[in-house]
């Protein structure tokens, strides 16, 4: 049986986005699973304002049947002022049909960030897309130490997930450790799903 972990981000320079890409590839490197990557569109101030159904570039949008039929969740933002962006949030607050069913209970899940300044809040705004995956009932997959680039990296990387340093003008490549972080953060994701459908 085939294996398909959500992996749900939203991008403005397209930094979370390549590292949607690395967890992808760590997610495939397992046996039976698949990656599926899917992004939110942005919140508009005004109200009216529409966007097309399909991006013009880049993962497609997210519905909600995407996240109830996955096996695991790799969900990412840009680091906002130490939250998550607001077009995360808002398509978490629209999850409640979702939440009432039960549908993400026992599924496992992950969060990577990225910021434009190395002390900008990456560590809070993963700890902020954790609570609405707990409410969910979701189990939370992290970067254990094991992982020698979470001691050795002069860039991005957490315990609590993945994450990137983009520079102040946002130019910055992910380093060698941080590729590195993400494929292990979506490997261990998958091998945790995996272990929980054969437990099943």
């Amino acid at each position: 049986m085939m294996l398909e972990i959500l992996v749900l981000y939203y991008s403005r320079h397209g930094h979370v986005a390549q590292m949607a890409q690395k967890i992808a590839r760590g997610i495939e490197s397992v046996d039976n699973c698949q990656a599926k990557l899917r992004t939110v569109p942005p919140v508009s101030p005004v109200c009216d304002a529409t966007e097309p159904a399909i991006p013009d570039k880049g993962a497609p949008y997210v519905t909600l049947e995407d996240l109830q039929n996955c096996d695991g969740l790799a969900l990412g933002s840009p680091c906002h002022f130490g939250n998550m962006a607001a077009p995360v949030k808002y398509f978490l607050d629209q999850t409640s049909r979702l939440w009432l069913a039960g549908s993400l209970v026992g599924k496992p899940a992950c969060v990577f960030t990225a910021s434009s300044s190395l002390h900008g809040g990456q560590e809070t705004t993963l700890l902020s897309m954790l609570p609405p995956l707990l409410h969910h009932g979701m189990l939370i997959v992290g970067i254990p130490y094991t992982e020698t680039d979470l001691s050795n990296t002069r860039s991005g990387g957490t315990p609590y997930g993945a994450s990137h340093f983009a520079g102040g003008n946002s130019q910055a490549i992910l380093s060698d450790e941080e590729q590195r972080l993400c494929r292990a953060l979506g490997k261990r994701l998958a091998e945790t799903a995996k272990r929980l459908k054969q437990s099943l």
